[in-house]
């Protein structure tokens, strides 16, 4: 196939929706081959836990894609994931197909057969798995949110935009697929439909105490421990803190342990203070104030924090809260009415996106701002990896969202009000706020401070 044809290939695949503008320079020329597989972006899978099972599906059905390779530091999760990419391929009625399996992501990036990587890693490995593929020059697809603190969330842009790949986050909220809520919702609020914007609430439901106490045991052979760990603080396995040693479903217990997750602040707050602050007009900017309180869990396997309540003021006074009474999802709320938006219809039959006046939710005008077409969040994802352009959930507005989000963490850690300056991406003369938007590595080898510096990017 020539290149002109080739490409025309590549612009009908994405569709005229975005057209093709400059392919990536880092885009293989094997891409631009003959053969079948050469029309796909080569795809490894890292992470093959619940989230990761979920991505991989995801991709597996996108056109654009083909699945190659699978990662995990846990035997049991890499069979799983081999397991379930051949099923599929099988199951379209390929034959001899074999997928590849790696127990170290370095490796991964290693391979110059692999183009992408989705990363779908507990959250205090996202930055360093993150950046060095960006290093490698692989496209990344990384979950939310986007990294574990502030520091590693600058880092990471600073290392993608200086080797211009494409990173998307999995805030598939700003996608169609599967919850067309929150577009139409923030895109109302984004116009003007409620008048002048007021209050943003928003429900992040609430972490429970499990009633059971931390207890050691060795690791089981299946899972290289040290690895898993990473960056994070030394200690102990417990299977209640990593994920179930027999299971590949359910919550994993990372998610509530806070040298691994900062919970549900930055877990579904990535995902809700990213639409309010896209309502805003806020995605590259932030809150000028936070106000947070909380109670952290003691004595208890669940480590993070527990009943919160916590205030953002952004700029032209706007007050966002968010609390555990309130629903799941988001209010926004302004002087002319407001719009409720979460993800399914409530078990009494309310739906999902809800307004005082349904008049509020009637089709925009032709000339109003409109969030840019994304059928999915993954094949967004793709589609800008052929069209070189920036995804749906960019580098520069997940930052934005974590570092809001991560404030109101610092806040509660600190049990008082602290000002944000948006600019330098810093507290205003506070010493004791910055030095929680980060942590030290627990190894050199972790440490992405120096990885940056090796690569000639710090």
């Amino acid at each position: 196939m020539k290149k002109s044809s080739r490409r025309s290939f590549l612009k009908a695949t994405v569709g005229g929706g975005f057209g093709l503008l400059v392919l990536p320079q880092i885009i293989p020329a094997r891409l631009f081959g003959a053969e079948s597989p050469g029309k796909k972006i080569h795809v490894a899978q890292i992470g093959c836990g619940r989230m990761g099972r979920s991505d991989l599906g995801n991709t597996l059905t996108e056109p654009l894609a083909r699945v190659v390779a699978v990662c995990d530091v846990d035997a049991k999760r890499l069979a799983a994931g081999k397991q379930m990419a051949e099923d599929f391929y099988l199951g379209r009625g390929e034959k001899g197909v074999v997928i590849k399996t790696f127990h170290d992501y370095r490796d991964v990036l290693a391979s110059p057969e692999i183009d992408a990587v989705i990363i779908s890693v507990p959250d205090h490995s996202h930055a360093l798995v993150a950046i060095e593929a960006a290093i490698a020059g692989k496209h990344i697809y990384v979950q939310k949110p986007v990294t574990y603190s502030i520091a590693e969330a600058i880092a990471l842009r600073k290392v993608v935009e200086a080797k211009k790949i494409i990173l998307q986050t999995g805030s598939q909220q700003r996608s169609e697929r599967p919850w067309k809520s929150f577009r139409a919702a923030s895109e109302a609020a984004r116009n003007g439909r409620l008048g002048q914007l007021k209050t943003i609430k928003i429900g992040l439901g609430l972490d429970r105490a499990s009633g059971k106490k931390p207890a050691p045991t060795p690791a089981p052979a299946n899972l290289d421990y040290e690895r898993w760990l990473g960056s994070a603080p030394e200690q102990p396995y417990i299977e209640g803190h990593v994920h179930p040693k027999n299971s590949l479903n359910g919550r994993p217990g990372w998610i509530t342990t806070e040298d691994f997750g900062l919970g549900l602040i930055t877990n579904w707050g990535a995902h809700h203070l990213d639409i309010a602050q896209w309502a805003m007009a806020q995605e590259l900017g932030g809150p000028q104030t936070i106000e947070a309180s909380t109670n952290f869990y003691q004595n208890d396997l669940v480590t993070v924090h527990g009943a919160y309540h916590a205030e953002l003021e952004y700029p032209n006074n706007v007050r966002v809260i968010l609390d555990q009474k309130y629903p799941l999802g988001i209010r926004f709320e302004g002087d002319d009415g407001w719009i409720f938006c979460t993800r399914s219809d409530d078990s009494g039959g309310k739906p999902s996106l809800q307004a005082s006046d349904k008049k509020l939710l009637s089709p925009l005008d032709a000339n109003a701002i409109r969030w840019a077409p994304s059928r999915s969040h993954h094949g967004n994802w793709l589609e800008s990896i052929v069209a070189n352009r920036p995804p749906i959930a960019p580098i520069q507005q997940s930052v934005r969202s974590l570092e809001a989000c991560c404030a109101a963490w610092i806040s509660m850690k600190l049990k008082r009000k602290l000002n944000w300056d948006v600019a330098t991406e810093s507290f205003v003369g506070d010493d004791a706020a910055n030095a929680l938007c980060g942590r030290s590595a627990r190894k050199p080898e972790y440490d992405f401070n120096l990885i940056l510096k090796k690569a000639g990017i710090a």
